[in-house]
């Protein structure tokens, strides 16, 4: 995708995809899934990063890792406002939790992310749990 920014490759993978958005959600949580059958909860957040990574890979979804996303404050660009732990075929941004409890912040964060990025879904998943379903919250915001 080359030097284009952040608003144009996702405004370019909107027009190209392939499958819905429900698709997707559900081979990002497959992904999930199979990293916490294999590792369970207790590990710190960059290692399920890291395992998702390589499961994504291997499941052939595009993605990107930390990805920095700049915001406009006031006329003036902040290249690094904020970083995404996992972006999804530049479609879905994936929040990865390894918490006791999902605060309500958590949730806020990433619809707040949602919203300066113009990416329409977002899924936080909290590894730190006995069954993964139990830590799984689909977020949608189509403010823009």
């Amino acid at each position: 995708m080359g030097d284009l920014s952040w608003e144009e490759k996702r405004r370019q993978n909107e027009g190209t995809a392939k499958e819905t958005l429900q698709e997707l959600t559900g081979k990002i949580i497959g992904c999930a899934m199979q990293v916490h059958s294999k590792l369970g909860p207790g590990l710190l957040e960059a290692a399920y990063e890291e395992c998702m990574c390589h499961t994504l890979a291997r499941a052939q979804l595009p993605f990107r890792r930390q990805v920095a996303v700049p915001i406009a404050f006031e006329g003036v660009t902040i290249d690094r406002g904020f970083r995404l732990d996992l972006v999804v075929d530049d479609r879905v941004i994936v929040e990865i939790k390894s918490v006791e409890k999902v605060l309500p912040l958590h949730a806020a964060q990433l619809l707040t992310y949602l919203k300066l990025s113009g990416v329409t879904t977002g899924l936080l998943l909290n590894f730190n749990v006995v069954h993964l379903r139990d830590g799984i919250s689909r977020r949608s915001c189509f403010s823009h």
